[in-house]
């Protein structure tokens, strides 16, 4: 049966689950004690003035995932919404639509981080040694520990810690998913209920929008990056549904 629905894939979403299947099988590989080597700090996604920040991890971090979860949800989504919006899009406007949201959420991930980094510094790109953090060998394999005053915390979040995941791009097809088939009933896997598209898209953004303001202790979630995937989503949509003649 899984063989046949993937089969049945459009081109894009197909080899976009390939893509990122390859790179958490990699990530897991490359991870083992004989090669040490962790793709979750190369590829994924640090802020700029971190010192682990690479300008390629803008591109690189929204093909890696945390964990089995992590992927087996983004897959599930890219699958159930983008399969969909390929066939009615072609796989170029698709594939524009993906990396564009994904770029988007980054966008919106990078701005509401410089805010909160200013609020506490001064300074939107403050120099890496302006903050301490907690650095442990299992984050970046410098092997010493310093506690940061606790003002600095966030900062030493966002420093040592990276962004990873295709969660606003796919926030962004669910957002242009209830936009053009507003009343499509879906079923939820946890709970287990019908919903319609339009509430499934509102529930999500409402529950982004209180989870990141709430960022609660220990949560990792980059729940503004999901926000800004939803409303690049909903621009671009917009866009495309005011210029009808323009293929892009």
């Amino acid at each position: 049966m899984f063989g046949a629905l993937f089969r049945n894939l459009p081109s894009v979403v197909k080899n976009l689950v390939i893509i990122n299947g390859l790179f958490f099988l990699a990530t897991i590989v490359l991870q083992r004690p004989q090669i040490d080597l962790d793709l979750h700090q190369l590829l994924g996604m640090y802020y700029p003035s971190s010192p682990n920040f690479r300008p390629y991890q803008i591109a690189t971090h929204f093909f890696m995932h945390a964990n089995f979860m992590h992927i087996f949800f983004n897959m599930f989504a890219l699958i159930v919404f983008g399969a969909h919006l390929e066939r009615m899009w072609g796989p170029k406007r698709f594939l524009i639509f993906y990396f564009a949201t994904a770029m988007g959420a980054a966008l919106l991930h990078f701005a509401v981080e410089g805010v909160e980094i200013y609020q506490i510094t001064g300074e939107i790109f403050p120099h890496a040694d302006y903050a301490y953090w907690v650095i442990t060998d299992h984050v970046n394999g410098m092997g010493y520990i310093e506690i940061e005053p606790r003002s600095l915390q966030p900062i030493g979040r966002y420093y040592a810690s990276p962004t990873l995941g295709a969660s606003g791009a796919v926030y962004g097809l669910i957002a242009a998913f209830a936009m053009l088939f507003p009343n499509t009933q879906l079923m939820l896997l946890f709970p287990p209920i019908p919903i319609k598209a339009k509430w499934l898209a509102l529930a999500l953004a409402a529950l982004a929008l209180y989870q990141g303001y709430a960022n609660a202790a220990g949560d990792s979630v980059a729940h503004f990056a999901h926000l800004g995937g939803m409303l690049f989503g909903f621009i671009i949509v917009k866009i495309w549904q005011r210029n009808k003649n323009h293929f892009y």
